[in-house]
């Protein structure tokens, strides 16, 4: 197969890392002033891959304990994780999240407690074990959400409206519009669950902790809004718009809610909703599907090609109880996939159209939450301003018994 040749870059960046985690995590929730003595105080965690969550959350609960409470850690996913209490626990688990780990309990259920009705009509449910709770810490990474834009979008507050809500809540929430309805429930959840706070994550181009926020929970709401505006100008994109052929080589829930972020690879593909204006990419190749997503494979629907191997890993009970409550069944749909990941990518450069390989515009990526190190083509390469990037090595796609091995 002829094919351009292909140049590893470096993009730059300038985002700072907090060095010291436990110091910052105890700064930050001395200002929450705590009152956690003789208490039993659920820390949630989600499904998403945050980098260091298993860290901060062992920090947070040894905070905890340090001032006389007794943690506890709430899976706190919605439907993900099978929609199952063990499947929760098994997600948890990946991250490095175990009882033994936390030295302390993992309190996993989809029981919730109907609390009432947001303005908007949605019903609002929350997780049983956290209303029944002596006190709530949220905890949770504040980013731009991969289906909507909107003040809250992914953080705290969504954290409590979908999170909590458990399979039942988020159906609801997925039902009624996510950009209307997280606010909306979250300040029916407020009126009546026991939270104490929550601690906001941050994170730069690298997927390093940029920033960690304690928010006091009457400020949870306006700080979340905050906070994602800070972390617009954190989030790393592709380095260039006007794409023939990408290469995606693994997808999966560790990397994004959607598999791929859907604003990195410029494709949300939800009816209403206009796609972004960049990057704008002919053809998308996902490869494979990440082992920690347990075979969730909602987001491969916004690829163009994948291959047999990838469509073969997909677990359809984990993924349809994930993707038909968010009413976006597009995004799970099986694009067309080819025996091998060299036959997927060929199959790429005979579509694009009157461009021949060698002079396509091309990228390969690991997946779309690390684009800080990436393989672009020569006719990609000739348009990047000079001091954005450094030049790591020149190479071209290589496959071994059908696989890249670029």
């Amino acid at each position: 197969m002829n094919q351009p040749r292909l140049y590893q870059i470096r993009q730059h960046y300038n985002h700072p890392s907090i060095q010291d985690l436990k110091k910052e995590i105890n700064t930050q929730l001395d200002t929450l002033s705590l009152d956690v003595a003789g208490k039993e105080i659920g820390v949630t965690v989600g499904s998403r891959g945050i980098s260091h969550i298993a860290d901060i959350t062992l920090h947070i609960c040894d905070y905890i304990r340090e001032h006389s409470g007794t943690p506890f850690i709430i899976p706190c996913m919605g439907s993900h994780g099978g929609a199952t209490p063990e499947g929760q626990i098994r997600v948890l688990s990946h991250y490095g999240i175990t009882e033994e780990s936390m030295d302390c309990e993992i309190r996993s259920s989809m029981e919730t407690v109907l609390l009432g009705t947001a303005s908007n009509g949605c019903p609002v449910y929350m997780d049983k074990v956290a209303y029944e709770a002596d006190g709530v810490l949220l905890v949770n990474r504040v980013k731009p959400h991969t289906d909507f834009i909107a003040e809250n979008e992914s953080g705290l507050v969504k954290m409590v409206s979908i999170g909590l809500g458990n399979k039942t809540g988020a159906t609801e929430v997925h039902k009624y519009g996510l950009a209307q309805s997280i606010p909306l429930v979250f300040k029916e959840a407020a009126k009546q669950m026991p939270f104490i706070g929550g601690l906001a994550i941050l994170e730069n181009s690298k997927e390093e902790t940029s920033i960690l926020k304690a928010v006091k929970p009457e400020n949870l709401l306006e700080e979340d809004a905050a906070l994602l505006k800070t972390a617009h100008t954190l989030v790393p994109k592709l380095p260039f718009g006007q794409i023939d052929v990408l290469v995606v080589k693994e997808m999966g829930k560790s990397y994004s809610g959607t598999g791929m972020d859907t604003k990195t690879i410029g494709r949300i593909r939800i009816h209403g909703i206009p796609e972004p204006d960049y990057p704008d990419v002919n053809k998308l190749v996902v490869l494979r599907l990440s082992k920690s997503s347990d075979g969730n494979g909602l987001g491969v629907g916004l690829a163009d090609i994948t291959t047999k191997e990838l469509a073969d890993s997909i677990e359809q009970d984990i993924t349809y109880t994930n993707l038909i409550h968010t009413t976006f069944l597009e995004r799970g749909k099986i694009p067309v996939y080819a025996p091998t990941e060299e036959d997927a990518v060929k199959m790429a450069f005979s579509t694009i159209g009157a461009v021949t390989p060698e002079k396509a515009k091309v990228m390969v990526i690991e997946n779309t939450l690390h684009i800080d190190t990436l393989w672009v083509s020569e006719e990609i390469l000739k348009h990047l301003e000079p001091n954005s990037y450094d030049l790591l090595q020149e190479g071209s796609l290589c496959f071994e018994n059908g696989r890249l091995t670029i």
